[in-house]
């Protein structure tokens, strides 16, 4: 009798066992699907109400990135979000990844992201996958080894934002008679940004469309990360190395590298007699409310608010409504200057 009920024992003990054991190797292989489908688990664990979105930004403290969060910020809590996270990179990939890191830990419903380096594309949009959380990329895109977007983008047409550019700067040379052998043309570049290198591209072609003849022994160009004074340091070494041009005519592709440029051509004393034409409108707006006139004589007005408010309404579309997040948007741009500043950019010309 004793043997008998310890068999049963034994057996009830067995089965026992593998009951418990059926429902973790069902939860063990339905992780892969998860994260093979991102989309879907993270609508799934972000309800409405819940949702809370992280924006990394490359430059947190530049103001094209501050507004552009605030209008982020503002659209993805019009349309239901409990929160946003602003977030400083810095400039410096160690922070943007651990930035990034720390915002998946936090369990984010979305991520919007703009890189410090764009070599950052493919881990970033690993670990998102990974983590099953979506992300937009703003501003610069996120690309793989052959310069495929590898996630939606949104940001501006950069090659027909710099032929405005150019064709402004063109003719205001024309009409200022600045052909001279002691005038010198300045494309300062960004190289290492693919969303910037098409803006350089149209100021070129332009360029070289209204002045054909230019001198090509007065054409230079000096590379730069986006920062102001990385971009002062890069125009002011092209100044000193070339001291026989008196008068420069300086492009650049954002508005951090006109206004180091400008501030490079007051510490030479070449202002009063230069040009200078940038992209953003954010700090060409401080020069032309000067009282004194300025070698940053016009931009090419991008609205920050646009870029931010639509990354983040496509995020909330999806994130809501399952709506699919389209692949790239492009903003559009319009030339400002002293005169016309207030009247184009409205409440941001304050």
């Amino acid at each position: 009798m004793k043997k008998v009920l310890a068999l049963a024992l034994a057996l009830v003990l067995a089965l026992g066992m593998f009951g418990c054991s059926k429902p973790a190797e069902s939860s063990a292989s339905a992780a892969p699907s998860e994260s093979a489908a991102p989309s879907e688990s993270a609508s799934e664990t972000a309800p409405k109400g819940d949702i809370v979105l992280a924006g990394i930004y490359k430059a947190g403290d530049q103001q094209w990135f501050i507004g552009e969060g605030e209008a982020a910020k503002a659209k993805a809590l019009e349309m239901g979000a409990k929160d946003f996270m602003y977030i400083d990179a810095k400039m410096n990939p160690d922070t943007y990844l651990q930035a990034l890191d720390n915002a998946i830990t936090q369990g984010v419903s979305g991520i919007l992201v703009c890189v410090p380096d764009q070599k950052l594309s493919a881990v970033t949009v690993q670990k998102c996958k990974e983590a099953g959380i979506p992300v937009i990329a703003a501003d610069d895109q996120l690309l793989d080894e052959s310069g495929k977007m590898i996630a939606p983008w949104v940001g501006i047409d950069g090659k027909a934002i710099g032929v405005a550019v150019g064709e402004w700067t063109a003719n205001y040379v024309k009409e200022n008679k600045m052909t001279g052998d002691d005038c010198g043309v300045l494309y300062l570049t960004m190289d290492q940004v693919s969303s910037c290198v098409p803006r350089t591209e149209g100021q070129v072609e332009s360029w070289n469309k209204i002045l054909p003849d230019w001198k090509k022994e007065n054409t230079f160009k000096s590379d730069y990360n986006g920062e102001q004074d990385k971009a002062y340091n890069a125009a002011a070494g092209i100044f000193t190395a070339n001291p026989k041009i008196k008068k420069w005519i300086v492009m650049t592709p954002n508005d951090e590298g006109a206004a180091g440029a400008t501030r490079a051509l007051e510490a030479a004393g070449l202002d009063k007699d230069s040009v200078v034409c940038g992209i953003g409108g954010y700090l060409a707006k401080l020069e032309f409310a000067k009282a004194e006139p300025s070698a940053f004589k016009a931009t090419a007005f991008i609205n920050y608010v646009d870029v931010g408010a639509y990354s983040a309404e496509n995020m909330m579309k999806f994130l809501n409504d399952g709506v699919e997040i389209p692949m790239e948007f492009k903003t559009p741009a319009v030339m400002i200057t002293k005169d016309n500043y207030k009247e184009i950019m409205k409440d941001q010309a304050e």
